[in-house]
């Protein structure tokens, strides 16, 4: 199993990956797929979720939707193939996006 993927790095070490993002706070990410409504496909995205001292989110961000697919799981299966490094990337722009 490649854990340079997000789906492969939750496999392989059983919990989803972390991240320091440019405002010096401290990410995990999460996968989520919604129904896009009116009859739509389902839309997968990235969810960032900001840690505070200790065990405790403090916040979060999100992606629009990266993929989409007629059900959860066809949407889901291109975000958890994405690499850690495109992970990271778009926890940059949602970090820029939300302090600009």
């Amino acid at each position: 199993m490649d854990d340079t993927t997000l789906g492969g790095y939750e496999q392989v070490h059983g919990r989803p990956p972390a991240f320091g993002a440019p405002d010096g706070q401290a990410y995990s990410v999460a996968t989520f797929a919604d129904d896009t409504g009116s009859d739509g496909p389902y839309g997968a995205a990235l969810l960032f979720v900001r840690w505070g001292e200790g065990e405790r989110p403090v916040g979060h961000l999100e992606t629009d939707y990266l993929a989409f697919g007629a059900t959860p799981d066809e949407a889901l299966a291109p975000v958890l193939a994405l690499t850690l490094e495109q992970v990271k990337a778009y926890l940059d722009q949602c970090v820029a996006r939300s302090t600009a």
